[in-house]
C-alpha cells in the first residue's frame, strides 16, 4: 500500500518531469533537467521554505529573551514552558518548521534515487510516461555536461552536497553557544541539534549522495544554493521589517 502511494505521488511524478523536461530541446542532458527540476520543486516550496527560514533568522534575535525566561524559570520547567511558547506565539514563529521542509525533501531525494537507479533510464518506459507527455525522440544522455554519468557514484559532487549543505546550515542556525555546566535540558538539546545539523548532517549528506547516485548529489546541490540565497534573501527582509519597526516607534 505505502509503495503504490509513493510510485503514483513521487515517483511516477518525478519520472514524467524529468523526460518533460528532456524534450524542451537537444541542449537539455539529464543534468540540466534534474537542475530545472530541482528548482521547479524548490519554487513550488518557497512560500513554505521561506517561513522556515524566517523563523529561524527569527529565532536568532530571539536567543536573548529565550535566555533570560529559561534563567527566570529555571526551577519551574513547566511554566517556562508556556512562556517560551508564548514567545514564539507573540513573533509569529513555528520552531519546528525547518524539520518540515526538509522531511518533505526526503520522498523527492527517495523518488530520484529509484528514477535513475531502478527506473531503467537511458531507455524510457512509455507504460510509465503520461498521456500529454511525449517520448523523446533521441536517445537520453545521462551525462550531465557531457562529462557526469549521473547514474554512477561521484565523490566530487558529493563531497559538495555536504560542503554546501554545511554553509547553509551555518547561515540558518544561530551561532553555537559555548556549552555551559548547568545548562538546562531545552539548552543541551538546542545546542546538540545545532552541532548535528552544522557538523554532523554535512557528512550525512556526503555519504548518502556518493552512495545513491550523483543524480542525488547534484540535487542536493542546487537545493542547497537555492537555500542559501533563501537565506540571505530573508535575512535582508528580516533586517529591513527591523527597521521599519524602529522608525516607527
Amino acid at each position: 500500500m505505502v509503495s503504490e502511494i509513493f510510485h503514483t505521488v513521487v515517483y511516477t511524478p518525478l519520472y514524467n518531469a524529468l523526460i518533460a523536461l528532456l524534450d524542451i530541446g537537444p541542449w537539455v542532458d539529464m543534468g540540466v533537467a534534474v537542475i530545472v527540476l530541482t528548482l521547479i520543486v524548490k519554487t513550488a516550496m518557497f512560500p513554505l521554505s521561506l517561513k522556515a527560514a524566517r523563523t529561524q533568522r527569527v529565532m536568532k534575535d530571539l536567543e536573548g529573551p529565550m535566555k533570560e525566561l529559561r534563567e527566570k524559570y529555571k526551577d519551574n520547567r513547566e511554566e517556562q514552558g508556556r512562556r517560551l511558547l508564548a514567545l514564539y506565539r507573540d513573533n509569529n514563529v513555528n520552531p519546528f518548521s525547518s524539520f518540515l521542509v526538509l522531511f518533505i525533501q526526503l520522498p523527492v531525494i527517495l523518488g530520484l534515487y529509484f528514477v535513475f537507479l531502478k527506473g531503467g533510464l537511458p531507455t524510457i518506459d512509455p507504460t510509465l510516461l503520461y498521456s500529454f507527455v511525449p517520448q523523446p525522440s533521441s536517445d537520453v544522455s545521462m551525462h550531465f555536461l557531457g562529462l557526469i554519468d549521473l547514474t554512477a557514484k561521484n565523490i566530487p559532487l558529493a563531497i559538495l552536497a555536504g560542503i554546501s549543505q554545511h554553509f547553509q546550515a551555518r547561515l540558518a542556525l544561530p551561532d553555537l553557544a559555548p556549552k555551559k555546566e548547568d545548562a538546562t535540558f531545552q539548552e543541551d538539546f538546542a545546542r546538540s541539534l545545532q552541532v548535528q545539523m552544522k557538523y554532523v548532517l554535512p557528512f550525512v549528506i556526503i555519504f548518502v549522495a556518493y552512495v545513491a547516485s550523483a543524480a542525488v548529489a547534484l540535487y542536493w546541490i542546487t537545493s542547497n544554493i537555492f537555500a542559501i540565497g533563501q537565506e540571505i534573501h530573508v535575512k535582508n527582509r528580516v533586517e529591513s521589517e527591523k527597521q521599519q519597526v524602529q522608525q516607527s516607534n
